[in-house]
């Protein structure tokens, strides 16, 4: 399939599928860390945990950094089309760049403008954050700041509540929004955290984006998960949820090295 035609039905398909995805409570479901054009790593989940079995629920950035972020971006499509459902792709800071520009953008800057501007407008579209019924959620960054979980769904692109869930990182300290870091990416804290996670009733936040944080943090509530070695020696692992399998933390959830 030419890259003009999956980019097409990938739009066509996400349309139809929205910001906030429904995980089901019947199936195994492998949550994955950034890629990062780490096209190992996807084949890797990808063997070990085939779609029409599991549902895998990739967390984002897929592309920059890695060796192959295009023939990384081309199996993650093609996987979702063959697999609808069974495979979530969601959006992480790296696939806004139709939103708002970054470096490192090795991708993006070796497009063609015209290229850059179609795979920009499918990335934009992608899902924002997924929720499985036991009380856990996925999604790239930090928790925005909403009142119910159905406002992730009408999260505008490039506002606050966008930057929070797409670049947030979390501090392992107490505290609320704190300021943004030298790099401009907004940071939160353990009140924070506590607070929203409380409100929206999430017991388990699975995340990545952020290579410098704990493992778990408050309280073993919040999982950052890394799968690809784009950042050197960063263990490749995928978190692990079995049907029936009650989360009281994060730490509930198997963690798997690939």
């Amino acid at each position: 399939m030419t890259d003009g035609g999956l980019l097409t039905r990938m739009r066509d398909l996400l349309t139809r599928e929205g910001r906030l995805i429904s995980l089901p409570a019947d199936r195994t479901t492998v949550f994955v860390g950034d890629t990062h054009g780490d096209c190992d790593a996807t084949e890797r989940v990808l063997d070990k945990f085939p779609p029409r079995e599991h549902v895998l629920v990739f967390l984002g950035d897929y592309v920059d950094r890695g060796p192959d972020s295009l023939g990384n971006l081309r199996l993650l499509l093609e996987a979702k089309l063959a697999h609808g459902g069974h495979v979530v792709l969601l959006m992480g800071n790296h696939e806004g760049w139709a939103v708002q520009q970054f470096a490192p953008a090795d991708f993006w800057e070796r497009l063609r403008p015209p290229e850059a501007a179609a795979w920009g407008e499918v990335l934009a579209g992608l899902p924002f954050a997924a929720h499985h019924p036991i009380g856990l959620l996925a999604l790239h960054g930090a928790l925005p700041d909403v009142e119910k979980l159905a406002d992730i769904a009408r999260i505008q692109l490039g506002s606050a509540a966008w930057r929070a869930l797409a670049w947030g990182d979390w501090e392992d300290r107490p505290g609320p929004a704190l300021k943004a870091l030298p790099s401009g990416r907004p940071a939160f804290g353990g009140d924070h955290f506590r607070r929203v996670a409380d409100r929206l009733g999430i017991r388990a936040l699975v995340r990545s984006h952020q290579p410098s944080a704990p493992l778990y943090l408050y309280g073993d509530r919040c999982l950052t998960l890394f799968t690809s070695r784009a950042y050197g020696g960063t263990v490749r692992r995928v978190a692990v949820l079995r049907p029936g399998q009650t989360v009281a933390t994060a730490r509930d959830l198997e963690l798997v090295e690939i």
